[in-house]
Parts: structure tokens; C-alpha cells; sequence
């Protein structure tokens, strides 16, 4: 198998096994759906290592992505890659978080401004590439997320505005792809991207429609402020269930193919939609428990 394979993989394992070291005081603490809700360090850690691995140990696999006026082309792959291996680090032992979400979400905005927008501006009638925009919007507000929770209360103005930024982008995410499993509910679960759901899945289409009501009944408690931190948590949980469900068998099948860029394809899917509910869960860490507070 590549090493580029192997290095993801391991990555992914290895992360893994620090976030529920770092978690497991606050899963046995929590209570009911907030078992769901201490998940989302490690849900939002491992993809990054994941990604990280891939800038470190297959830089060809990205290297194209980087401006054309950039320079030092490699030194940012392997730039980011090291950024986002500390950031994951960081996030999975939630140690610093107030800077390593910080420093994701600015450079998850960077992406959107210099990459993604300029390319889906280019090509407006490309859903996929809106899809990504939007994605990557909702992956920084998350980690603005993750930051205004570490701050302590003494910085109550700075710790409230990156939680009200970083809802506005999820909020919107949640919202756009739960009109999009709509009009292509055969598209995978969650993130809808161009690969479709298997055929062998029972209830493809259903499962499509499930996560879209989801998703937009979702926006619409955000909105509402309507038992909001209850419905955020279910949405995660789904979309948790349905990485492991669908995703897990997909990436599984992904692994056997012999090209590599399939198996690095299937790897990026499954992370992809790991890190979309790690960002759910996310912001229903931080949203009160009061719909009063909320509002």
C-alpha cells in the first residue's frame, strides 16, 4: 500500500486514540445527549490530522490547489501540513485550543478567499464547488467555535463575538446542504459532494431525505432558538452514525481498489464528513441549554 495510504490511516488511528484518552473524563461525566456533545474535539481533531498527513506524505495530491502566484509552491503544502497536524494535536487534547481553533478558522478563511471562491466565482452553475465554499466556511466557524469556548469569561466580548461568527457560517452550511440532498438525494449523506450513495445502501434516497429535514430542521431551531442545543446534538449524532454506517463500508471498498487515488479519495470522504460533525457537535457545545440564553 502507498505511504501516503498508510499515513493518513495511521494518522487518523493514532488521533483517535489521543481524543478518547483526552475525552474519556468528560464522556463518563457527561449525561444523556451531552455524551454525543463531548465527541466533538475528537470528531474535529482526526480529520485534521488526516488532512495533515496527506499535505506531509502526498504533497502531489495538493500542490496544484496552491495559487499560481504563490511562491514556494511545496513550502506551503508542507506548511500546512504541519499546521494542521499541531492544530490537531492541540484540538484532540484540548490543550491551547483558544489558538489552534483561532488559527484554523483564519485559515480556513484564507482557503475560501484565495482557492475555493475565485474558482466556484469562475465556474457559478458548479454546485461541488459552492459545496466546498460553504464547507470550508462552516469548518472555520467551527474552529472559531472551538476557540471562543476555551476563552475564559474575563474575555466575555472576544469570547461571544468568534461563537457568533462561527454559528453564522455553520448555520448557513447546515441550511444550503439541507436543500441540496433535496433536489439529489442520491448524493452521499451529510457534505453532497459528487460521489453517490453505493447501491447496495437499503434506502438511499431516504436516507438522503432524512438528512436533509434534518438539516433544515436543524437551521430552522437554530433560528427559532427552539430547543436548538438538543437539535444540533441530534444532527451531529446522525451524521456521526452515518460516517460509520456508510462512510466506514465506503472507505472500506475505497482501501481494496488498487489505484491509489481512489483509496486517498474514499479516506478524504470519510474525513471529510467526520470533520462536518465534529463542527455540528461543535456548535451545540456551544449553545445553552436555555432557549431563554440562547435568545
Amino acid at each position: 500500500m502507498d505511504l501516503t495510504v498508510v499515513a493518513m490511516c495511521s494518522a487518523g488511528i493514532v488521533f483517535l486514540l489521543i481524543g478518547i484518552f483526552a475525552a474519556k473524563n468528560d464522556i463518563a461525566e457527561a449525561r444523556k445527549l451531552d455524551k454525543i456533545v463531548a465527541l466533538s474535539n475528537l470528531c474535529f481533531a482526526i480529520p485534521l490530522a488526516v488532512f495533515g498527513a496527506l499535505h506531509l506524505f502526498g504533497p502531489g495530491f495538493v500542490s496544484d490547489i496552491v495559487p499560481d502566484y504563490m511562491p514556494w509552491r511545496m513550502f506551503w503544502v508542507y506548511f500546512v501540513g504541519f499546521a494542521l497536524i499541531a492544530a490537531s494535536l492541540s484540538i484532540a487534547t484540548k490543550i491551547g485550543v483558544r489558538w489552534s481553533g483561532l488559527m484554523i478558522g483564519i485559515m480556513m478563511f484564507l482557503f475560501v478567499a484565495m482557492i475555493h471562491l475565485p474558482g466556484a466565482l469562475g465556474q457559478p452553475h458548479d454546485r461541488f464547488i459552492w459545496t466546498i465554499v460553504f464547507r470550508e466556511l462552516s469548518f472555520g466557524g467551527a474552529g472559531w467555535i472551538l476557540a471562543g469556548n476555551a476563552m475564559d469569561s474575563s474575555n466575555s466580548q472576544g469570547k461571544g463575538m468568534l461563537i457568533k461568527v462561527g454559528r453564522v457560517f455553520v448555520t448557513v452550511a447546515v441550511i444550503i446542504f439541507g436543500i441540496e440532498h433535496f433536489l439529489h438525494p442520491t448524493g452521499l449523506p451529510g457534505v453532497p459532494l459528487e460521489k453517490e450513495m453505493p447501491t447496495w445502501v437499503p434506502g438511499r434516497v431516504l436516507i438522503d431525505y432524512l438528512t436533509g429535514a434534518a438539516l433544515l430542521f436543524t437551521g430552522g431551531s437554530i433560528f427559532l432558538a427552539r430547543n436548538t442545543r438538543t437539535v444540533v446534538t441530534c444532527l451531529g449524532g446522525w451524521i456521526l452514525l452515518m460516517v460509520l454506517a456508510i462512510y466506514g463500508p465506503v472507505l472500506i471498498v475505497a482501501l481494496s481498489e488498487s489505484d491509489i487515488s481512489g483509496k486517498v479519495v474514499g479516506i478524504n470522504y470519510f474525513a471529510d464528513t467526520l470533520l462536518f460533525a465534529g463542527t455540528i457537535l461543535a456548535l451545540a457545545m456551544a449553545t445553552p441549554r436555555s432557549n431563554l440564553a440562547t435568545r
